[in-house]
């Protein structure tokens, strides 16, 4: 099944959505469970803060740059399949990612330090995600761009 190059870049941000919002959501129910066991403390919105932080950082030097790798890379396709969106490797490597995220969650419940942990890991990843899809919009918008010269007469 035959893609355009658009069509892959479009699904790269979708997924990369999707996953920053899953973890916004994954986060902040963490954040609410932890509040309940101990509502006196202070560390939920210190728990975004840093989350925030250490995503905008992992945004700018990372996400980006693995976003403009697979723009490249999808580029350099002469006959680009729907599937080619992300390496293979990348989709065993998000399996990987969800397990271990899902059973970092499951063990944490009712551990108001391993809640904290694993909410501000799940919000920086998010923030990550969400920070640099902007390359994802931004190679589309300058791939439709027009850069031939005007033609007059």
């Amino acid at each position: 099944m035959i893609a355009t190059s658009r069509t892959l870049i479009i699904l790269a941000a979708l997924l990369w959505y999707i996953g920053g919002i899953i973890l916004v959501s994954k986060g902040g129910s963490l954040l609410i469970e932890a509040e309940t066991l101990k509502p006196e403390q202070n560390w939920t919105w210190l728990a975004i803060v840093i989350g925030l932080f250490i995503g905008g950082l992992k945004a700018k030097y990372l996400f980006s740059k693995s976003c403009k790798k697979n723009l490249i890379r999808i580029s350099l396709l002469s006959e680009p399949k729907v599937w080619q969106f992300f390496r293979p490797g990348f989709f065993l490597f998000l399996v990987i990612m969800v397990v271990t995220g899902a059973t970092l969650s499951s063990v944490a419940h009712n551990n108001y330090i391993f809640l904290i942990s694993v909410a501000i890991l799940d919000i920086s990843i998010a923030t990550a995600l969400l920070g640099s899809s902007y390359v994802f919009w931004k190679k589309m918008h300058l791939s439709s761009i027009d850069y031939s010269p005007p033609h007059f007469l």
